[in-house]
């Protein structure tokens, strides 16, 4: 299996350019840049529906005001939801459901020896 190709932002804008050139096109264009052509037909879509947003890279997006409030209130709701979970395992004197053990459990003893010797 052939590992995935990572291509950075500036290489798919100069794509997208070189296939709107008319004495190029798409099909030249990525067959002399060794691309798939579907590959270029969703950068030439993400380009015309994105502008310059279009290409962020490696997971990195490009959020609204309102999307990155919502993202941070998303966050910040899982923490206090967590730390709520630990006060009430406080409270009943019991372990919360997720909580770590903070030393590995000693092996139990039963009462008899395992000796090589019995």
């Amino acid at each position: 299996m052939t590992e995935r190709k990572i291509y950075t932002a500036e290489f798919k804008r100069e794509a997208v350019r070189l296939a709107q050139q008319p004495d190029l096109g798409i099909t030249r264009t990525a067959r002399d840049l060794g691309i798939s052509l579907s590959a270029l037909n969703r950068w030439i879509k993400a380009d015309q529906q994105e502008g310059e947003q279009a290409f962020p890279g490696r997971g990195r997006q490009h959020l609204t005001p309102e999307q990155e409030e919502i993202k941070r209130l998303r966050r910040d709701l899982k923490i206090v939801r967590e730390e709520r979970e630990l006060l009430e395992g406080d409270e009943l004197g019991r372990k919360p459901r997720n909580a770590q053990r903070s030393t590995p459990s000693a092996p139990r003893e039963t009462g008899r020896c395992r000796c090589a010797f019995d």
